[in-house]
């Protein structure tokens, strides 16, 4: 049973809060959290598994957000900035990925409130009550977290009063079978697979030259590596680039073109359209892959499976890239009370408003601590995460989530309650950040924006035809 914040025990919330809170990730929305933590003068402890803060981001380090710095930075995050030397980069300019971690993750967190609190290279390895498993319920509440985590080969232990999961989903991506599972072959294989938006014009360019590569998946990502490659196969026109989609229409994987209310996602639709028209592209629609084979004479790989309940197959790849979206790991939280919608696998209550099956809608109604409590008391799943499956959290999103999460944990529900949205109409994605695609117009450029400070129950979801 979820609990109510009007029955808190303000005594047992004020004696908890002597403990820290523990973050886990590093982040925008887990340093984000930090920040409102600082703001509100609460400990907090702050566990990245990478060698640096944001070492996700920097993975697509390459790629040119479609959203503007005004939407990619925490309030109170800025506020805390301000007040050192931090140069704010221009609200209007749209970053990359290796932007949003040099000019506003590492300055955030080398500030003097935040950086001692950050363990670095500390995978958490599991999360449980002291003294508790997921089973034993009484006095439960009042036992402190215990987070388990790994350092430099070493098992280490510390206490916290709450759990702010921020751990995201990049580093679980959905694998290539249609069914979820792993195509077979997919592990063996895993030396010419590359999961995500790889740095085809830059770091990866060697490794896509000439060769024949598969792009697996139909959303944004997707499209983003093909314009990769097609601009390198003007450059070396042996590369061959292959498509495979679930769809039954490759048309249904193009947007809306000039129709589409987002420009940018228009022209990204358009241009692969047009790319497919000129036989750039091959296109293997609707393909499931179930096995990938090794054909030792050619020293390449072969996709098998079915197309229209028919067997087929694609010989002589070189690469695969695989962008079929990610999914939640929940393995070092199994001891927690926690709930997950069964198909999308995000926070349960956020399921109906985002499950893309029913949705295309990149913006939510506003939503804070209320709907992201879980069963186990102060433990909360924020950011991309609280999303599951679903491809369209939007990082302004998470920001607020976290300041109504931290309010809760202050004490001040009130706050809690009032959840204020700075968010565009409109979903926002990213772009490549090649020539060809350094767009004046994004996402977010028709954005009619504003400051929504309402009770969350008073703002209905949004329909079905806006933003993905």
């Amino acid at each position: 049973m979820l609990y109510d914040d009007n029955n808190v025990n303000r005594e047992e919330l004020y004696m908890s809060n002597q403990l820290p809170t523990a973050i886990i990730g590093g982040g925008p929305i887990a340093l984000a959290a930090a920040a409102q933590l600082v703001k509100r003068n609460k400990p907090f402890v702050l566990f990245e598994r990478g060698s640096q803060v944001g070492a996700s981001v920097l993975s697509w380090e390459h790629v040119r957000m479609f959203s503007p710095w005004e939407f990619n930075i925490d309030s109170s995050a800025k506020e805390l900035l301000i007040e050192t030397d931090w140069s704010e980069p221009p609200q209007d300019r749209m970053p990359t990925g290796k932007e949003l971690v040099q000019l506003y993750l590492e300055p955030l967190s080398q500030l003097d409130s935040i950086k001692p609190f950050i363990h670095l290279e500390s995978k958490v390895k599991a999360i449980y009550r002291k003294g508790f498993d997921k089973m034993k319920t009484a006095g439960r509440e009042q036992a402190p977290f215990i987070i388990e985590y790994e350092n430099q080969g070493q098992v280490n232990r510390t206490e916290a009063s709450a759990v702010i999961d921020a751990t995201g989903t990049w580093l679980t991506p959905n694998p290539i079978s249609a069914n979820g599972n792993p195509a077979d072959g997919e592990q063996e294989h895993a030396d010419h697979i590359m999961y995500g938006i790889p740095d085809i014009l830059g770091l990866s360019k060697q490794r896509y030259s000439g060769k024949n590569i598969a792009v697996i998946g139909s959303g944004h990502s997707a499209i983003q590596s093909l314009t990769l490659l097609h601009e390198l196969k003007l450059h070396i026109p042996e590369t061959t680039i292959h498509w495979v989609l679930r769809k039954q229409n490759v048309s249904d994987a193009f947007g809306g073109g000039e129709n589409d209310g987002l420009p940018a996602r228009g022209e990204l639709g358009t241009r692969a359209n047009q790319y497919v028209q000129n036989g750039n592209i091959l296109v293997h629609t609707p393909f499931l892959i179930q096995q990938i084979m090794n054909n030792e004479e050619t020293s390449t790989l072969s996709l098998h499976g079915t197309k229209l309940t028919q067997a087929y197959s694609i010989d002589k790849i070189d690469e695969i890239i695989v962008a079929t979206g990610a999914r939640p790991d929940f393995s070092f939280i199994r001891e927690l009370r926690f709930t997950a919608d069964t198909a999308v696998e995000s926070v349960s209550q956020l399921a109906d408003l985002i499950d893309p099956n029913i949705h295309s809608c990149g913006t939510v109604r506003p939503h804070g601590e209320s709907e992201l409590r879980q069963p186990e008391k102060n433990f909360y799943i924020v950011g991309s995460k609280s999303y599951g499956r679903a491809p369209t959290f939007l990082l302004a999103t998470g920001y607020e989530q976290v300041r109504s999460v931290v309010a809760a944990l202050s004490g001040d529900f009130e706050a809690a309650r009032e959840v204020k949205l700075h968010l565009p109409e409109t979903g926002v994605c990213s772009i490549p950040n090649t020539p060809a695609a350094d767009y004046q117009e994004t996402c977010c450029t028709n954005i009619s924006s504003s400051i929504r400070s309402v009770p969350i129950n008073e703002v209905s979801s949004c329909g079905p035809t806006t933003c993905s």
